[in-house]
Formats: structure tokens, sequence, C-alpha cells
């Protein structure tokens, strides 16, 4: 392929379209597989061994392994993921691409397409060095970061990793904390009856309302008192609610979608146990990512820190804390600004995107 700048790499990425399937995408063929199949072939022309591997069918992970001159090094691993949220509500043309202003337009343009730009192009301007660089060099494009994780999860059940950098727009920060998600899809049933008599039914929205008088009342006042010195504390927030059929039947289901964010340390079971006191029967799913917490400590992450970048924490989470459960030490970095990502007029402009490749390439060349 003919590329001539990590600009034009980023275009090319922006214009693939892979936005994750979950919720309402937007587009007609969602996920991750021509991203991937770009990715790979672009991995071997900067002299990696590429393949795919499917997580789900459709949509792979792509990883990339480079020579090494001397076996037995510990290995690094650059990790952005292929996957965009949904195009639904931009007021620009999503996969244009475009180079306007100084900027780069469309979805994934910071989030994370353009980590995988400057990650990919820094490897591209070091292939010739990297065989003999201290570490070994591995890159994966992971799929289903932006709901599931279902990539970055079947990665660390097959490979392990010394270090792992986590694509994500920090303005370069090194993120190596951050609050965790305890997702609860909750449901009531009652017993539909016409409206006119509800005594004889069970009103599953009353009950719900129970569950919801307990999140506000009594959840969300104990998770304020607790506080991480970074993160500060963790939150809940009842986000969506769905109950009844018609105005003249009493509702027999009801579903709560909640949002927790956890911090390192806290038991989030204890959310669960009190809303199944509140309502005695109360089904639920639940879904968690656990917090980030790495050891700043750690020789790679100080060597981060030596190109100017400043450790900090954030409140969203990412694919840096599966690695670290898995017991691989993990920190999120790249170009960008969480504040542009997931936007309907989403961008990264040019002159932060090329920090971005500096940022990767002078981490490469210190190892």
């Amino acid at each position: 392929m003919h590329l001539t700048s990590v600009s034009g790499l980023l275009q090319a990425l922006v214009r693939i379209p892979s936005v994750n399937p979950h919720g309402t995408p937007g587009v007609d063929r969602p996920g991750e597989q021509a991203c991937a199949e770009f990715v790979a072939a672009f991995l071997r022309e900067c002299g990696a061994e590429a393949e795919l591997r499917e997580v789900v069918p459709g949509r792979p992970n792509v990883l990339g392994r480079f020579p090494s001159d001397a076996p037995g090094k510990k290995r690094v691993i650059l990790v952005p993921h292929l996957d965009t949220v949904s195009v639904s509500g931009m007021v620009i043309d999503p996969f244009g691409g475009e180079l306007r202003d100084g900027r780069i337009w469309g979805r994934g343009a910071t989030d994370t397409k353009g980590s995988m730009a400057a990650m990919l192009w820094s490897l591209r301007e070091l292939r010739d060095r990297i065989p003999s660089l201290g570490h070994e060099i591995w890159f994966a494009g992971l799929m289903g970061e932006e709901a599931g994780q279902e990539g970055a999860r079947a990665f660390v059940k097959e490979e392990r990793a010394d270090f792992a950098l986590i694509g994500e727009p920090t303005a370069r920060d090194i993120v190596y904390t951050h609050k965790g998600a305890y997702w609860l899809n909750l449901r009531t049933t009652g017993r539909a009856v016409h409206a006119s008599a509800p005594d004889l039914g069970e009103n599953a929205i009353y009950k719900m309302a129970d569950v919801l008088q307990c999140i506000r009342d009594e959840i969300a006042p104990r998770l304020a008192s607790q506080s991480h010195p970074v993160l500060g504390s963790p939150t809940i927030s009842a986000g969506t609610i769905r109950g009844g059929t018609k105005t003249n039947i009493v509702p027999d289901s009801c579903v709560l979608e909640v949002d927790t964010r956890t911090i390192p340390g806290q038991d989030p079971s204890e959310i669960a146990d009190a809303l199944r006191k509140a309502s005695p029967g109360l089904e639920m799913s639940i879904w968690e990512s656990t917090p980030l917490n790495t050891d700043p400590s750690h020789p790679l992450i100080q060597l981060l820190l030596k190109n100017g970048s400043r450790l900090t924490g954030a409140p969203w989470f990412c694919d840096a804390a599966v690695f670290a459960e898995a017991g691989i030490p993990a920190v999120a970095a790249g170009p960008g600004f969480i504040a542009q990502a997931h936007t309907n007029d989403e961008w990264i402009s040019v002159a932060e995107l090329e920090l971005g490749v500096q940022f990767y390439r002078a981490f490469l060349e210190a190892l």
C-alpha cells in the first residue's frame, strides 16, 4: 500500500467502517473484519508476522509479531482497539477521513484509530531496528473494546506479555489507574390485569421503584463516602428503564439498566446485595470490567515518563484493565483528547497525531 505519512494512514483507517455492532451501530454491516485485514497487510509490510484470530464470527483480533535477534527477551505489546462506537447522529461523514483545518475528521479519528495509526507508523519507521531492540515487540489490534471487551479477554487467554501499552486518547499522558465498570440489567416481574382493578395484579414498575429508591437514597450516598486518592468516588447511575405495554394494563415487567463506576479495592457485589434486599425476586445480570491500578514505579512506566508525559487517572475504563487482571502490567497512553471521543464530529489534529508517533517511537527506541 502506498502511504507516505501517518495522516494518510489514519485517513485510510477512518475510511474503513469498523463499528461495534452493540446497540444501534448506524451501519448495515458492523464489525472489525475489514479493518483487521488492512492492519494485517500493513504489519506485514513493516516486517511483522501477522494473523487474524476470529473471536466471534466476522470479528477478529489482528496480531503482529516482529522478529527479534535473540531469544528470551521480555515482550512489549502495543494495543489499540479496532472498533468504534455508533455513527448514528454524526453531523460529518463518519467515514470520510477528511483532512481539513489541520484536522482529520471521522469516526475513530480520536478513539482509537489515531493511536493505532501513530503506533503503526512508529513501527514502520523503526522496522529495521526492531529486531535489535532490548525487548520483543508485538502489536495487537483488538475487536470489541467499546462493548464487552471480548477481544482483550480472548487475547489474554491465548498469549502472554511483560508489558502492554494500550492506545487511548490521553494527550500522551500515562493512565496507570482508572475506574472499573459494573453494569447491571435488572428486571422485576408482576401480574398483568386490567388497570381498572389494579389490586388484582402486581405492578412491576412499583417494584422497580423500590430499586430506584435504593439506588438514590442508599447506594449512591454510600458510594460517595468512599474515595480513591486519584480517581475520587465510585458512582452509580440509572441509565434506561422500560416497563408496561399499555396505559390501561398493570405492567407485568420492568427492566432497568444501571451503570456503576468502581474504584480499586471496592467490592461491587455489595451493590447487588442491596438491590436484591430492596426488591425480593429481582432478576439480575451483571457485566463487569475491573478497575486498573498498575504500580507506577514499573520500569517501563518510568521510561514513558521520560518523554515528558505525566501520570494520571481516568474515570473511564479500557482494555488495560483486562491485561492487568491477567497479570500483564498495563497502562493506557496515546494521542488525542478524550473530550473529542464519541462526538458527532470526531476529529484529531495532525499535530497531535504526529506527536503520537514521536511518543511511541521514543518509547520503543528506549527499550
